[in-house]
C-alpha cells in the first residue's frame, strides 16, 4: 500500500517563506557580502599613541567612512615597539573587515628589515586597502638651541659630542633612521631615546626634556608656526606649503629623500569584495572638499587615489629601498 502525504496550500507556503528566510539570512551572514558591510561598528587599530599624526589622521579618515558607511570606525590606540603590537592584533584578527590596521609606513616596510624575527609578515598576513597621504618628516630643533639652519645643527653637534639627544617614535621608526642617516652623512654623536609614540616624543622636545626630533609634518606644523620649536629641514623631496621657508635636507646638504605615508589594511583573506567597497570608501572620503582642507592644513598635499593593487606596489616597492637604508646604516634590532 502506497502512502501519500499532502500539505495544505497554507502549510506549503509558509514553509517555501521559512526556507526564502533562512537562506536570505545565510546570504546576509556570508562574510563576502559586501552589501550588507558593515552592519555594526568597525575598530581601527592604531599601532601608536594618541595625538601624534597617525592617531590624527586615523580618526579623520574613520570620521569620514563612518558618514558614509553608516557605522562607526572606532579608534583602537596600541602603541608600543614601533608599531608591532598594534599591526600584529590585526595580522590575527578575523578576516572579515572589523578590525583592520591604520599605520605609518615604517610598520610595513622598514621593520622587516630591522628586525630579525617580526611576528606578521607584512606581505603575507595583510592586504592593503587603501594609502592615504604622502609627505615627509621635519627635522625639529627645541626653541632654545641656538642653531638656524641643518648646517648650525651639525656644527653645534660636533663641536659636543654626545651631549645632545633626539627622540623619536620608537627604535627603527622613520624618525630613528632619518636621524641615524644624518649622523652618519655628518659624523655626529647623539643620544637616542625612544618613545611609544611621535606625540609624547614632540611633547618632550616642546618641554625641553630632549633637543632634537624627526616627526611627522601633520602633527608639528601648527607647533612650528606657533615657534614653540623650530623646523630646520624637511626629509620630503619639495618644500611645504605651509612652511615654504624651511629647505629640504638635500637642499641643505645632506642627500636624503623619503616619503612617509598612511594607510589602511586588513588581515589576509578578507574577502575581496569588502576590500573593493573600503578600498572606494576610503577614497571618495579623500575627494570630500572639508576633509582635502583638512589634509592641507596638516600639510598633507599629496592624496594618492588608488587602488589595492597599487598600495600594494608601493609597499614592495618601499620595502626595497628603506632595506637599503637599513642596510647602509648597518641597523638591527632584536
Amino acid at each position: 500500500m502506497t502512502t501519500t502525504t499532502s500539505f495544505r496550500p497554507g502549510l506549503r507556503t509558509l514553509l517555501a517563506a521559512c526556507t526564502l528566510a533562512a537562506l536570505a539570512t545565510a546570504s546576509h551572514a556570508q562574510p563576502g557580502n559586501a552589501d550588507s558591510y558593515p552592519d555594526k561598528p568597525v575598530t581601527l587599530v592604531v599601532p601608536t599613541a594618541p595625538a601624534g599624526g597617525t592617531d590624527t589622521m586615523a580618526r579623520l579618515i574613520g570620521d569620514g567612512l563612518g558618514k558614509i558607511l553608516k557605522q562607526p570606525f572606532v579608534v583602537d590606540n596600541r602603541p608600543g615597539a614601533n608599531g608591532i603590537l598594534g599591526s600584529e592584533v590585526v595580522a590575527r584578527a578575523t578576516p572579515d573587515g572589523y578590525r583592520l590596521l591604520f599605520t605609518y609606513a615604517a610598520t610595513m616596510v622598514v621593520n622587516p628589515s630591522l628586525y630579525k624575527k617580526l611576528p606578521y609578515d607584512p606581505a603575507k598576513d595583510f592586504m592593503p586597502i587603501a594609502q592615504v597621504g604622502r609627505g615627509g618628516n621635519l627635522l625639529l630643533v627645541r626653541k632654545d638651541l641656538p642653531v638656524k639652519t641643518l648646517q648650525e645643527f651639525v656644527a653645534y653637534v660636533k663641536a659636543r659630542p654626545d651631549k645632545l639627544s633626539y627622540c623619536s617614535w620608537g627604535n627603527g621608526s622613520g624618525g630613528h633612521l632619518a636621524m641615524e642617516s644624518l649622523k652618519k652623512q655628518a659624523g655626529l654623536v647623539m643620544t637616542h631615546v625612544p618613545y611609544k609614540g611621535s606625540g609624547p616624543c614632540v611633547q618632550d622636545l616642546v618641554g625641553g626634556q630632549v633637543d632634537a626630533a624627526f616627526a611627522d609634518i601633520s602633527s608639528t606644523v601648527e607647533i612650528v608656526r606657533a615657534g614653540r620649536i623650530r623646523a630646520l629641514a624637511n626629509s620630503g623631496p619639495s618644500r611645504i606649503p605651509m612652511l615654504p621657508d624651511v629647505p629640504t635636507m638635500t637642499e641643505s646638504g645632506f642627500p636624503f629623500t623619503t616619503y612617509a605615508w598612511y594607510g589602511l589594511l586588513a588581515p589576509a583573506k578578507t574577502p575581496p569584495a569588502i576590500v573593493k567597497k573600503l578600498n572606494e570608501a576610503v577614497n571618495q572620503v579623500l575627494r570630500d572638499p572639508a576633509v582635502v582642507r583638512r589634509m592641507y592644513e596638516l600639510n598633507f598635499n599629496d592624496l594618492p587615489q588608488n587602488t589595492p593593487e597599487q598600495f600594494a606596489t608601493t609597499i614592495r616597492s618601499d620595502l626595497r629601498d628603506w632595506g637599503a637604508l637599513v642596510k647602509d646604516i648597518g641597523l638591527t634590532l632584536e
